[in-house]
């Protein structure tokens, strides 16, 4: 599909406000509240767009680690779906370099990690290599890329709509689980649709919306096909900060635009990045300006992605766009 200037305006909005109204879009974007919700219908349809939502948890309780996976050649294929059918292992990556794929999990616990979740990657046949890296500290993910469509004052007004409170992640009864895998699926559903597809009241399903809402439980994000965002090449780096430089360093990658992931880790490396960019070619030119920007850096390594096949749960085509298929956590991790 063709996706225009104006498609790619509403996604911009969608990632600074992910649940604002479509009133509210268009008095920033200056169309009408119908001709904007068929134009998300149709970018939503054709998996060009997204709107997702996931557990925030309490950091001192979850464990992000990432883990490079080597597999039998032949065997490639099945490996990737058996990897991409475990909720805990969130995001699957085809990789071009010293691995073949390169997994994100998210655990409840270094225990529950090593306990349930690595017996499972490691039993999967064909799979013959799992190096696993534990995340020390989280710099910046995906959820705050933004595309750069809108100007400054539209941005500001969709801030305005998706401000809240700032309240503490807090745990919900099991019985909010329900709602919170219709919004892992649909990150704009309605209460009308979470009382159809959940069949609770309408009347339970707003209060319990509105609880998680309020509670900030939930992550909500827009999510863009890669393809469609101008950026489509993505590159990992695998690098070694001095202990004591990882905040200026995580602070200079920030003054990226196209930065989709800065983390502390542990391992032989010590800090892995990565960015989306507009060709392989701007590889080595990023490289050239981080090395300017971060004194200290060691990239040791980059690796090239050929294909994301899972991201934050969703299964994806090999051109990037949602297959609709969304894998959410059997287990409500963060909640009581």
């Amino acid at each position: 599909m063709e996706v225009a200037e104006e498609d790619l305006a509403l996604v911009h909005a969608l990632q600074i406000a992910p649940r604002l109204t479509w009133a509210q879009a268009g008095d920033v974007l200056g169309a009408h509240p119908t001709t904007l919700a068929a134009r998300w219908d149709r970018l939503r349809a054709a998996g060009a767009a997204w709107v997702t939502a996931y557990p925030v948890g309490l950091p001192e309780q979850m464990s992000l680690s990432f883990h490079d996976v080597e597999c039998e050649l032949d065997k490639r294929p099945a490996v990737v779906q058996d990897l991409c059918a475990i909720p805990e292992v969130i995001s699957v990556e085809e990789s071009a370099r010293n691995r073949d794929m390169m997994l994100t999990v998210i655990t409840p616990s270094l225990q529950e990690l090593s306990r349930r979740v690595l017996p499972r990657v490691i039993g999967i046949d064909g799979l013959t290599k799992c190096q696993t890296s534990v995340a020390t500290r989280l710099h910046s993910a995906g959820h705050a890329w933004r595309l750069n469509v809108l100007n400054r004052t539209q941005q500001a007004m969709l801030a305005q709509f998706a401000a809240v409170e700032p309240v503490e992640p807090g745990r919900l009864p099991e019985s909010y689980w329900p709602i919170m895998q219709v919004l892992a699926r649909d990150g704009r559903a309605s209460v009308a649709d979470i009382a159809r597809q959940t069949g609770v009241h309408p009347a339970t399903a707003r209060r319990q919306l509105n609880r998680i809402l309020a509670g900030n439980t939930l992550s909500f994000r827009c999510e863009i096909a890669q393809s469609y965002s101008g950026l489509p090449v993505s590159c990992q780096w695998f690098a070694r900060v001095p202990a004591g430089e990882h905040r200026k360093a995580a602070a200079a990658l920030k003054s990226f635009r196209n930065l989709r992931l800065c983390v502390s880790t542990s391992g032989l490396t010590n800090f892995i990045f990565v960015l989306w960019l507009r060709s392989v070619a701007d590889v080595l030119t990023a490289e050239q300006t981080i090395s300017e920007r971060v004194p200290g850096i060691e990239l040791v390594e980059s690796a090239i992605t050929l294909n994301h096949a899972k991201r934050v749960g969703w299964l994806l085509h090999p051109d990037g766009t949602a297959t609709g298929d969304v894998v959410v956590p059997n287990v409500p991790t963060p909640l009581g």
